[in-house]
């Protein structure tokens, strides 16, 4: 009782309102911090992965970069009939004229008409880096529906990667305040089934929303080491939600557990010790688990994911503080609360003459459905273990048929007007659904060399039915760096974009360009970005899996002393992973869920997905791990013999862990409701694997192998022998079998 969470527990139940100050003061304080300060967020230049990444940073350091484009699409009516030449014209000069005036705009091309005359565009291009340009796009989008109104006889619109952005982001924000509303009031519902009590219900919402708070002022103060790229706050609430509620629930249920155990007689302040000496040791193991399991991200060298860990390390961190510090005083002034109703209740009932009623205390013992569930494991484990295992592992059968890809722009929904408006603009003009640019760097004075392997290189891919037009040829000012943009009239996912990329690299590139001594070259554009984020994430992913497998074990071998236990959960959290992932792979890479969960599939996973889930899923599990295996070690520790201890431990924390799952499966599947297909993928498969982990895992297949186990789940500690000894020299010997 002298650890770190004791005392800490000590002195917040002791000093209650300063502990409680103190808290919402820090709260305060990060959020003040974080706004006043400021976040970073990333730049172009962050995002730069392989050979595509390295050809934009060539064709940056010449000027050549890509800047933030838009298009105003001219069409007829719907129902109109054909275009009319004239006043199309007419509404693009006046559209040109418009935009050259504001001062977002670098310059404004020569309205271009559609091939088949069904439409006119007007190329605008705007000031500032490319990521910067949904953040001034209004004036423009404004321009275009005074155009629109202007000529009312025509269909004006404007679409381009500034607006799609922008339309993008507002939906992700519209999502995120739906899935609020869904998971707040469900979580609530959930903690006052728990609790039967409206104050210990909002104690685990009020310090979970608090972290989130304090997190996201944090995190923006990180974001000027890690650069935000523009997906932590969603992570912070996905993951705060979650872990936030599951650290309080496990110290409100340790602490209501031992208040019944002790009948009342220990006080608050004594409770809250005993609750922290207990579940706070779990939960300091489990945030530590979830941060370092979230710190291999960094090894991805990708800013999108650096951004993921730095939320998840940061809001973990402070549900672990809130818990550790505010929560015992929450607890303390309760249960004060509670003891002194008791009291006064009490007391009237000697005035009345009437016998008082014991205060009614929540049971510690094993519910009936955990203790139907275990039966079979008991009786039976070697059975059960075999049979569950065969299910998960049939689960995780379709994971060998994944197919990786970077959810880019075809993906977006079409609820967005710009992507409506991108779709009619690539049926009239084919030639801008994507590009290659081949960047070559060079001595100045082997610039007309490097046109001339580039001009080759165009002759060489003219008539290729992959590509369009000509090619267009651009040089830096200081003539060191030349682009060749070569144009694609496919979608970046299609085969025939994807096999002109290889060839181009493979073949064009080294037969031209590979001629020229001391030259470097890159092949870049929407197809290679969209070609090579993927195969970035597979070649991370061993690294990320080894990584993990390390910090689990390590981490179960240092909580619990036991190797036989850390080599059993980089097992059971592979079996978990496994099994999610091929129910993803069957749900997403399929057609049959289209309709039940609001998508429409692409035959391939989000490329960033597998190294979420085994980041996020490693981490989260050991909550329930460390929290489990507490309760078993703690047991045995005491002289229990093992398998009681397993039984107990399981069947005493199984409300615990269904609780916590069910808040984690509410936060997680309100996000698979999101329109953007990779956060829906996400959101799902995280809630699957919460619910395979918590009821097919640890009620099943844990318990099942560490029966078999029986002491050999301890070695090679020996204090645990230690304890076991007493019990196990006063077994009765066994009965000798005629």
């Amino acid at each position: 009782m002298k650890n770190l969470p004791v005392r800490m527990a000590r002195w917040s139940a002791g000093h209650p309102w300063r502990a409680m100050v103190g808290w919402f003061v820090f709260v305060a304080l990060c959020l003040g911090a974080g706004i006043g300060i400021g976040g970073n967020p990333a730049v172009a230049e962050d995002f730069h992965i392989g050979e595509a990444g390295r050809g934009e940073k060539i064709a940056a350091d010449g000027g050549l970069q890509q800047r933030p484009l838009e298009r105003v699409l001219i069409t007829a009516k719907p129902g109109a009939g054909r275009l009319d030449p004239a006043a199309a014209d007419a509404a693009a000069r006046d559209a040109a004229t418009r935009m050259r005036k504001l001062p977002e705009v670098r310059s404004v091309a020569d309205p271009v008409r559609a091939g088949d005359g069904t439409a006119v565009r007007v190329d605008v291009t705007m000031n500032g880096p490319e990521l910067d340009g949904k953040k001034h796009v209004d004036p423009l989008l404004a321009v275009t529906a005074a155009v629109q109104q202007a000529h009312p006889e025509l269909r004006v619109e404007e679409t381009g990667s500034p607006s799609i952005s922008k339309g993008v982001d507002k939906l992700r924000g519209d999502d995120l305040a739906r899935t609020e509303v869904i998971a707040l009031p469900v979580t609530l519902i959930t903690l006052l089934l728990v609790f039967s009590s409206v104050a210990m219900a909002l104690v685990p919402l009020l310090l979970a929303l608090s972290s989130i708070a304090a997190s996201i002022g944090l995190s923006m103060l990180a974001s000027h080491a890690f650069p935000d790229a523009g997906v932590g706050t969603s992570v912070i609430l996905l993951i705060g939600l979650a872990v936030g509620v599951d650290y309080t629930l496990f110290y409100l249920k340790r602490e209501r557990e031992e208040r019944a155990k002790s009948g009342g007689a220990l006080s608050s302040q004594a409770l809250v010790e005993v609750a922290a000496a207990t579940s706070g040791r779990a939960v300091v193991l489990s945030g530590l688990a979830v941060a370092v399991s979230s710190a291999t991200l960094f090894l991805v060298d990708d800013v999108i994911f650096s951004s993921i860990a730095t939320g998840a390390i940061v809001v973990t961190l402070v549900a672990v503080a809130s818990s550790l510090t505010v929560l015992p005083a929450l607890l303390a002034k309760l249960g004060q609360r509670a003891e002194r109703r008791t009291e006064r209740k009490a007391a009237r009932a000697l005035r009345l003459g009437k016998p008082a009623r014991p205060a009614k205390l929540p049971k510690a013992d094993t519910g009936r459905i955990t203790a139907a569930v275990l039966r079979p494991v008991s009786k039976r484990p070697a059975a059960v273990l075999a049979v569950t295992v065969l299910a998960m592992l049939a689960l995780a059968a379709p994971a060998l048929n994944l197919k990786l890809t970077d959810m880019g722009r075809e993906t977006h929904s079409r609820s967005v007007g710009a992507m409506q408006t991108w779709d009619r603009l690539n049926t009239s003009f084919p030639e801008l659904m994507a590009m290659h640019q081949v960047v070559v760097r060079a001595e100045a004075d082997r610039s007309a060399e490097v046109a001339g392997a580039l001009r080759e290189l165009a002759k060489e891919v003219q008539g290729d039915p992959r590509l369009s037009g000509d090619g267009v040829l651009s040089t830096s000012q200081d003539k060191r760096i030349s682009m060749l943009q070569l144009q694609v009239p496919h979608y970046v996912s299609s085969e025939a974009a994807q096999s002109s990329l290889r060839s181009i690299r493979n073949e064009q590139v080294p037969d031209t360009i590979g001629k020229i001594a001391e030259t470097e070259v890159a092949v870049t554009g929407d197809v290679a970005r969209y070609a090579d984020y993927p195969e970035h994430q597979k070649q991370k992913l061993p690294l990320i899996i080894v990584a993990l497998l390390v910090v689990t074990f390590a981490m179960t071998v240092w909580a619990f002393r036991s190797v036989v236990l850390g080599l059993v959960g980089i097992a059971l959290n592979l079996l978990s992973v496994g099994a999610s992932l091929g129910i993803l792979v069957l749900t997403f890479q399929n057609t049959w869920a289209e309709g039940v969960l609001d998508f429409t599939s692409t035959d391939s996973i989000g490329s960033r997905v597998p190294l979420f889930l085994l980041v996020i899923l490693f981490g989260l599990s050991m909550d329930y791990q460390v929290f489990v295996i507490s309760r078993i070690r703690e047991a045995a520790l005491n002289g229990v013999p093992t398998r009681q201890a397993v039984l107990d431990g399981i069947g005493r924390s199984a409300g615990v862990v269904t609780s916590a799952a069910v808040v984690m499966v509410t936060v997680f599947a309100s996000f698979a409701a999101l329109h953007l297909i990779e956060m829906k993928q996400i959101g799902f498969v995280l809630a699957v694997a919460v619910l395979l982990d918590a009821f097919i895992i640890r009620m099943l297949i844990l318990p099942a192998l560490m029966l078999l186990l029986g002491q050999a789940n301890w070695w090679p500690s020996r204090g645990m022998r230690r304890a076991q000894a007493p019990a196990i020299a006063a077994a009765p010997a066994p009965e000798k079998v005629s």
